[in-house]
């Protein structure tokens, strides 16, 4: 499991300081293939534990497909309020194409992050977990430890909407919002780890995924859009 933890160590810093932009996917996707080999081959984990089992791909895709609607409703129902509209003025989306935005929902958000997350954080490390500890343990674990996968990401990111930079302005706020983005993201990775165990399937915390990421994008940039 050691081993599990130090090639995505690597592979975050990779993405997020070394990498160009445009090696983001395939680097996702062969350290993917890469947790996969370890964990099915090395650690002989089964693909049951790790939640790819096909008998529970049919359970998976609709308790993930509930999910990402009631996710997708709330985001759509947020972004209409005027107290929470503000929180989807992402900077990051703002001058994004058409074209781009399409590739960004489609293709980069569930190929490049969906997957290599929901592989690492509620399959590999979820199943490694399960065989050594107990079930609350796993999940606090692979939980803490996608929390810490989201520190590079969340440098700089009260600079990205208006409302966070209000909250978090100054060095000590910059600090306060990667230690909420940790603790957010943690609390989050609980949530799919419930979803993967309702889901009988590693498909129901992807779909979920979907929902907060791409959805959220969507959403973002038709506000911006919108003015």
């Amino acid at each position: 499991m050691i081993v599990v933890v130090a090639v995505l160590a690597v592979s975050n810093v990779m993405t997020n300081e070394v990498l160009p932009w445009a090696a983001y996917l395939p680097w996702n996707l062969v350290m993917t293939a890469v947790l996969l080999w370890i964990a099915l081959r090395v650690d002989t984990t089964t693909p049951d534990q790790l939640g790819l089992e096909r008998s529970g791909v049919r359970r998976g895709a609709l308790v993930g497909g509930i999910v990402l609607l009631v996710i997708s409703v709330v985001l759509l129902v947020a972004a209409l309020l005027p107290a929470t509209r503000a929180l989807f003025e992402d900077e990051r989306v703002a001058g994004t194409s058409v074209w781009a935005m399409l590739y960004q929902v489609l293709v980069r958000i569930p190929l490049g992050t969906v997957v290599l997350e929901e592989v690492a954080f509620r399959g590999v490390l979820l199943g490694m977990l399960l065989r050594r500890t107990s079930r609350a343990g796993a999940v606090m674990v692979s939980s803490v430890l996608f929390g810490l996968w989201h520190v590079l990401p969340a440098i700089g990111v009260e600079g990205t909407n208006p409302v966070l930079a209000d909250l978090f302005g100054g060095t000590g706020g910059a600090v306060a919002a990667v230690v909420l983005a940790v603790v957010g993201t943690a609390i989050a990775g609980v949530a799919l780890c419930i979803v993967r165990f309702v889901g009988h399937s590693l498909l129901a915390p992807m779909l979920a995924h979907v929902a907060t990421n791409s959805v959220g994008f969507v959403v973002a940039w038709f506000v911006i859009r919108a003015g």
